[in-house]
């Protein structure tokens, strides 16, 4: 699930995207919470939390992520509303430190790269890239399914011409770094970076 919170842009609205899925939509509102579903199968793709801050203490704009007591009192209000389902955080961070381990060209693309890209000590996932400067070994900064871009996008598993990719690898200007080169290119960081550290622009990003 991915929440998004900005009161000056949308109002004190906590947007709960829950699937990325296409497809006519319904509202059901009940006090202050109102569950977004398809019409043909029923199923939940978002909620929206209206007058939040009279729940929780939220601020920014974009990506935000409740902690569990801030957790535990949507769902509670959810609950009283009289729905069954609940909210779920993400439990880790969904930008992090990877490098890239396998590539292999894209048997569909003359751009594109399939790469294995290890974001934890025992996890690695396939990513399909279009960075010119991807290269093996190489440490740059990976957003993860449930992670909300700049500017707006959101990442969820997904195909590129038929091909698996679970996240992207990113350019500093897709995070909106400061002096972030205005070219194609993933964040290429020192090999001294942690593979599987949340990303941290003061201890990643050395050209603000």
């Amino acid at each position: 699930m991915i929440f998004a919170y900005n009161k000056e842009q949308v109002g004190d609205v906590l947007m709960v995207i829950v699937a990325e899925k296409a497809g006519d939509r319904n509202v059901e509102r009940k006090g202050k919470i109102a569950r977004v579903f398809l019409e043909e199968t029923g199923e939940t793709v978002a909620w929206n939390i209206f007058d939040v801050s009279s729940l929780i203490s939220l601020s920014g704009a974009g990506q935000v992520f409740p902690n569990a007591d801030e957790m535990a009192v949507l769902n509670a209000e959810l609950a009283k509303e009289g729905f069954t389902e609940q909210l779920e955080a993400p439990v880790n961070p969904v930008f992090v430190v990877g490098q890239i381990k396998e590539m292999v060209a894209h048997p569909d693309s003359d751009h594109l790269n399939i790469c294995q890209v290890q974001i934890a000590e025992d996890k690695i996932v396939q990513i399909v890239a279009g960075a010119p400067n991807a290269a093996l070994g190489l440490k740059t900064i990976v957003a993860l399914p449930g992670a909300m871009m700049p500017s707006g996008s959101l990442i969820f598993p997904g195909k590129l011409r038929g091909e698996d990719s679970y996240g992207m690898m990113c350019a500093p200007r897709e995070l909106a770094l400061p002096n972030a080169p205005q070219k194609r290119g993933i964040i290429e960081l020192d090999d001294s970076a942690v593979v599987g550290q949340a990303f941290d622009p003061e201890k990643h990003w050395t050209l603000g």
